[in-house]
């Protein structure tokens, strides 16, 4: 069984059913991926805080969009995959961008997440992108 930790930083206001479609949709793309004792945290957190992120960790002084942080060790019986960290304020202006609603837009960078906690990355090569998002498209298909 999989287990998922959804955080949300405290200035921001998620409705009920957004948080638990996200946990959802989590859930669903680690059983995909063929996962199982998995521990994920997720935390939807401002530009501001994950700018802040974004500088520390990859020396980027701006928000974006999703960080992954790979954690991959095991935990007593479980694999812990790591922590995603999604802006929604940038998963608000992308879903407008893109003409998708939010639920959308959240679940892509979920899956994009997670797809980098399993140690893919698009931004090595011509092969690792194509790589990359043919695992994320093929992990989105099983909800659009």
């Amino acid at each position: 069984m999989n287990k998922i930790s959804l955080k949300t930083n405290k200035k921001l206001k998620l409705p009920k059913e957004l948080k638990s479609l996200i946990t959802k949709r989590a859930l669903d793309t680690l059983k995909f991926f063929d996962f199982k004792n998995s521990i994920l945290d997720i935390y939807i957190t401002s530009d501001e805080e994950i700018k802040e992120l974004n500088k520390s960790y990859r020396q980027k002084n701006k928000p974006t969009d999703v960080l992954s942080f790979n954690i991959n060790e095991f935990v007593g019986d479980y694999y812990y995959l790591g922590e995603i960290v999604i802006s929604y304020e940038t998963a608000q202006r992308q879903a407008l961008e893109y003409e998708a609603s939010i639920e959308q837009e959240i679940t892509r960078l979920l899956v994009h997440g997670i797809v980098h906690l399993m140690g893919y990355d698009h931004e090595l090569s011509e092969e690792d992108n194509k790589i990359f998002f043919e695992k994320q498209e093929s992990a989105l298909a099983i909800f659009y």
